[in-house]
């Protein structure tokens, strides 16, 4: 069974789509990051669709600003980037610590 994830703060489609779109880049680097991979396939895999899924993050920011959201609330997306897992899934994106030190 599953633990009860805390509810997703409110969110406007528009920026529902920029947290989705902005996780799907931060996984896609995660399995491109050289220093946490041995496998050149699947980060050009990751690489080839890192392509796509950055132009539709932009098309997520493009249709805020058209539609007047200028503001980023950061909190609230900070909070359901947290909600979502998304410290788990850009840990992945960062150089892992020396196991020397």
């Amino acid at each position: 069974m599953l633990p009860d994830l805390p509810p997703l703060p409110a969110l406007t489609r528009a920026e529902g789509e920029l947290i989705d779109r902005y996780l799907d880049v931060v996984d896609l680097l995660g399995r491109i990051n050289p220093a946490r991979h041995e496998d050149t396939y699947g980060g050009l895999r990751a690489a080839q669709a890192l392509v796509s899924r950055a132009a539709e993050l932009r098309d997520a920011l493009a249709l805020m600003h058209r539609r007047g959201e200028r503001e980023m609330h950061a909190a609230t997306l900070a909070r359901a980037l947290r909600v979502l897992d998304g410290e788990r899934r850009s840990a992945r994106v960062v150089v892992p610590p020396d196991p020397d030190n």
